[in-house]
């Protein structure tokens, strides 16, 4: 086992081990669809596809970290919260382009409101976010 990696959940019995899966699975095929759309995130979807599969498939969850696309990025997030610039500059300019959409397409002007503080917000933790491991 790696040093770094964290400790082992107990593993899931039973329907609730299925659901988790079925919920990793879920999130999986998500996180794929957001390869190819580009409104739709891809690492979330693989965030909560790692949690759950922690849960119910050790299988799973080592496959996904060790995956060659987006292995990589699970591992940084796990290991200290990082989130690279460039997956930061992404999400702002997606943020922003969706806020002119909204802004002149959509007529409730309170649910834009609420959308755009809630985006904004979203925004701040994202850059508040290590870019890169510090050294141990």
């Amino acid at each position: 086992m790696d040093p770094g990696a964290p400790e082992p959940l107990p593993q899931l019995t039973g329907a609730a081990r299925y659901a988790m899966l079925a919920l990793a699975g879920l999130f999986l095929l998500l996180g794929v669809v957001g390869l190819f759309l580009p409104v739709m995130p891809t690492v979330p979807f693989l965030l909560v596809a790692a949690w759950a599969a922690a849960r119910c498939s050790p299988a799973l969850h080592d496959w996904l970290h060790n995956h060659p696309r987006f292995g990589q990025q699970l591992c940084d997030w796990r290991d200290g919260g990082v989130v690279p610039r460039r997956a930061k500059v992404l999400t702002t300019a997606m943020m922003s382009c969706s806020t002119v959409f909204m802004l002149v397409f959509v007529p409730q002007k309170w649910a834009v409101g609420i959308t755009i503080s809630i985006m904004a917000l979203v925004l701040v933790w994202l850059w508040r976010r290590p870019e890169c491991k510090s050294p141990p």
